[in-house]
């Protein structure tokens, strides 16, 4: 058997089959599995771990690719540990009567929030009625009217004494808008002397709630002392009168000093009779409130202070109930039920699909009235945080990262495991705005975050505080291993997609084609794909076209039909290139040889499709010291792995023809009509084939495309999308028409890689197209010259028919050439009068590194 036919990969390893009689089943009706999530034992076990730990740090950062089913399993396993659960707390915001501006939070058992809520809205309205029963009983009025009564009382017992007292020191008192003025009385002359006093002179101060009745008029026998009287009386009697007034004002000023007593301990028992009737008319309605709820701290106290409030302002309870259109606002009395748990439905767990600042940390919103912004406790609403306290919370690691301030305030929490609520304006604003300051929330919850692999790398890099917080991490691989019980699994899934959404059940024809369908996502016979989401468009899609055929079932046509449509409306990008081929815009030779011209393969990357598309490649080589240049590399449309695999060339090329002598060689390798940027070394060995055919002169078969990596020794290393360039270059032949010499050299590593079409694998069938798997340059190089490549004897010397020894005689002959020309052109740059002498072992061992060099004596 000849080299390249023994180099020819059976049909049977070209595609990986299901056999249908494992999987033991005709349809899926058969099938009775429990839903479970298959492929990924890694990330459920760590996710069952860190859900079970309760201690701070340790939140789960979930890890995996999108469609891998990493937040639906996620989700569904934080459900199920919530549900075993006891219900957290329930929380509300109340009125603060000390400090208005800083509502105070009270934590309740679960599902009691509301009832506090809804007990004291009841409250109000049965205090309205009790209120304004109890102050229009008449016993009320009654007890403020002798209270009332005994205090004018004892303010007339006082004045009476006062007028007394200054009679006797022969002075009445008189009340003026100024005041009480004191004034000498004298004894009248005669019964006619004395004049009339105008009305209201002499009268005593009338006295009202607050004030004694003025003294009676004195007697007839006295008189009101007048101004020039008062002058010409003596000194020392002028001094006595001023002695005694002094005297009297200082006692009415005491007089008047115990009558604002008395009106200050008239307005105290009003005060306590209002609120003992008040307290008597509120205590069996309180008493049945703290009767409902369960002694707590905060609770217990904010109720005392309720009491006392409604004592204070029970005005308002009663003139609400006497006037129903009084604008009344009881809203201090009420609750703001800020978190509500069932008692009956476990911890909670809340998925924020839109994590912004005000999402998470809860916010104050504002009502304009009147072209001003009010608040109150009322207005506090609670965020994702908030509603997954004591339990769990979902977030997308992107969206969160993607929102002002959001990353940063969860850190902050998670770190402190408390919350207060502050508007983001506080914190960007110049000017301090007053606001509500609402009590701090204690915080234990677990945070999942999910994310891709690079979003956690670069959080692990770049934010210290990172590992501090997520110290578990739940990683999702991108594919399972392929054999007979995570084949049945997959038919598992496929069985749950037709009760739940398909209603078509799949035979197992069908079944096996979705397996084979799973490992062609992967590139790998021994894997399968965890994206179950692309998994189950095909599954959707398939099922849609069984229905439009009217079948019972969803077979093994509507299964490629499913996947050859989704590939038939995405393919447009590679059927424009394939009709510039066909019309010989682009240039690809199938048949035929060429020196120094070989077929490599690409693969272009579109957002929703990836196909292999063939590429000429070229050499030239020529004499000088340049080496091996790449045109891409000099432009820089080539990237940085690209460039490794070209400078492995050089390195190849030493190890072979240079041990016992220089190369001296120029080469230029080029990618024919490219025009967009080239990356990755998969087209390093076909490259070296180009090469080697250009220094050796060997044709190369034009029929055969080649990929595959190269090491220094000659190795040949595998490469990716090795079924997407194998189907390129088949369309490309199919297109021109199928040789039956046709085919594609791959790296022996990847044939583990294949799942190719079934039209690949007809044609491989008939003989009409052939996959190669090598290992070495040497097996490649052969197959596609049809000449041995070559080994070394003894003396390192390859046989001159060898493509190997072609080509160290083709680099001998520019050696010796080369050292010819230096010679010749040392020998025209002789001086007059020196003279030269070249030692020709020297001159041979450094000619490599010194043309022309030479020693001057």
């Amino acid at each position: 058997m000849s080299l390249i036919e023994s180099k020819i990969v059976p049909i049977e390893n070209l595609r990986r089959r299901t056999s249908i009689e494992s999987l033991g089943f005709r349809t899926t009706e058969e099938l009775a599995c429990m839903k479970q999530l298959i492929g990924q034992s890694r990330a459920v076990d760590a996710i069952s771990f860190a859900l079970e730990v309760d201690r701070k740090g340790y939140n789960l950062f979930v890890v995996g690719d999108p469609g891998s089913g990493r937040t639906t399993y996620t989700l569904e396993a934080m459900k199920n540990r919530a549900a075993g659960m006891d219900a957290p707390e329930d929380w509300v915001y109340v009125y603060n009567f000390d400090e208005p501006g800083e509502p105070v939070v009270i934590n309740l058992p679960a599902g009691s929030g509301r009832a506090l809520s809804t007990s004291m809205e009841e409250l109000v309205e049965d205090l309205k009625v009790n209120l304004g029963k109890a102050f229009d009983n008449s016993e009320y009025e009654d007890n403020k009217a002798q209270l009332v009564k005994a205090f004018q009382e004892s303010v007339g017992e006082l004045m009476e004494g006062l007028r007394a007292y200054a009679l006797e020191q022969n002075f009445s008192i008189k009340r003026t808008p100024q005041g009480f003025v004191n004034l000498p009385l004298v004894k009248a002359d005669e019964p006619g002397d004395s004049e009339e006093a105008p009305a209201g002179e002499g009268e005593p101060a009338q006295a009202d709630d607050s004030e004694a009745a003025p003294p009676k008029e004195p007697a007839p026998a006295t008189r009101e002392m007048q101004p020039d009287e008062f002058e010409r009386l003596t000194e020392e009697e002028q001094s006595e009168i001023q002695r005694k007034s002094e005297e009297i004002a200082q006692r009415t000023l005491e007089t008047l000093r115990t009558m604002r007593e008395r009106e200050k301990e008239l307005k105290e028992k009003i005060k306590e009779l209002e609120g003992e009737i008040c307290r008597n008319s509120i205590q069996p309605i309180l008493s049945e409130l703290r009767e409902k709820f369960p002694e707590n701290g905060k609770l217990t106290k904010w109720m005392d202070e309720l009491t006392e409030d409604i004592i204070e302002n029970f005005g308002m309870f009663v003139a609400a109930t006497r006037d129903e259109n009084a604008e009344v606002d009881f809203s201090r009395f009420t609750v703001n039920v800020f978190v509500s748990n069932d008692p009956e439905g476990g911890a909670p767990v809340v998925r924020e699909t839109n994590p912004t600042y005000y999402n998470l940390m809860g916010k104050i919103e504002y009502e304009s009235r009147q072209g001003y912004l009010y608040t109150d406790f009322h207005r506090i609403k609670a965020g994702a945080l908030h509603r997954a306290n004591g339990g769990y919370l979902l977030i997308e690691a992107e969206n969160a990262l993607r929102q002002f301030m959001a990353w940063d305030a969860l850190k902050r929490v998670l770190s402190s495991q408390e919350l207060t609520i502050e508007n983001l304006g506080e914190h960007l604003g110049y000017i301090p705005v007053s606001s509500l300051r609402p009590e701090a929330v204690p915080i234990n919850v677990k945070v999942v975050m999910v994310g891709t692999y690079y979003l956690y790398h670069l959080l692990n890099l770049y934010d210290p505080e990172f590992q501090k917080i997520f110290k578990i991490k739940a990683d999702f691989e991108s594919d399972m291993p392929r054999n007979g019980e995570m084949e049945y699994s997959l038919a598992c899934v496929i069985a749950h997609f037709v009760d739940n959404d398909g209603k078509i059940p799949f035979t197992a024809e069908a079944v096996a084609e979705v397996i084979e369908y799973a490992s062609r996502l992967v590139d790998d016979q021994d894997r399968m794909s965890t994206q179950f989401n692309r998994i189950s468009e095909i599954l959707t899609e398939a099922t849609v076209w069984a229905r439009m055929d009217g079948a019972e079932s969803v077979g093994l046509r509507h299964v490629k039909k499913a996947v050859n449509e989704k590939i038939q409306r995405s393919n447009l990008v590679e059927e424009r290139y394939r009709r510039a081929f066909e019309t010989g815009i682009i240039r690809i030779d199938t048949s035929g040889s060429a020196v120094g011209q070989i077929n490599g393969l690409t693969v272009i990357s579109l957002v929703d499709h990836t196909f292999g598309h063939p590429v000429r490649i070229s050499a030239n080589v020529f004499m000088g010291q340049e080496g091996v240049v790449q045109i891409e590399r000099e432009v820089k449309m080539a990237g940085p792995i690209h460039n490794k695999g070209v400078l492995t060339l050089s390195s190849y090329l030493g190890r072979m023809y240079a041990q016992d002598m220089p190369i001296s060689v120029s080469a230029r390798l080029a990618f024919e009509q490219t025009y967009g940027g080239i990356e990755g070394d998969s087209a390093s060995s076909t490259e070296l084939y180009c090469l080697l055919s250009a220094l050796s002169g060997a044709p190369l078969r034009q029929d055969i495309a080649v990929t595959g990596s190269v090491d220094q020794f000659g190795g040949i290393q595998p490469i990716g999308g090795v079924n997407e360039k194998i189907e390129g270059f088949f369309g490309y032949c199919k297109s021109r028409g199928l040789t039956g010499t046709q085919g594609v050299m791959i790296p022996i590593q990847n044939v583990k890689h294949l799942m190719l079409r079934d039209d690949v694998l007809d044609a491989v069938r008939d003989g009409m197209f052939s996959v190669w798997a090598i290992s070495t340059v040497d097996e490649g190089i052969e197959i596609l010259t049809g000449t041995p490549a070559g080994r070394p004897d003894e003396s390192g010397e390859y046989p001159e028919d060898s493509i190997h020894g072609m080509t160290k005689a083709c680099l001998r002959r520019w050696v010796e050439r080369s050292a010819k020309f230096r010679r010749k052109l040392s020998g025209s740059r002789k001086k007059p009068g020196e003279d030269y002498e070249e030692d020709e072992q020297d001159n041979d061992d450094e000619e490599g590194s010194r043309p022309g060099a030479g020693r001057l004596r």
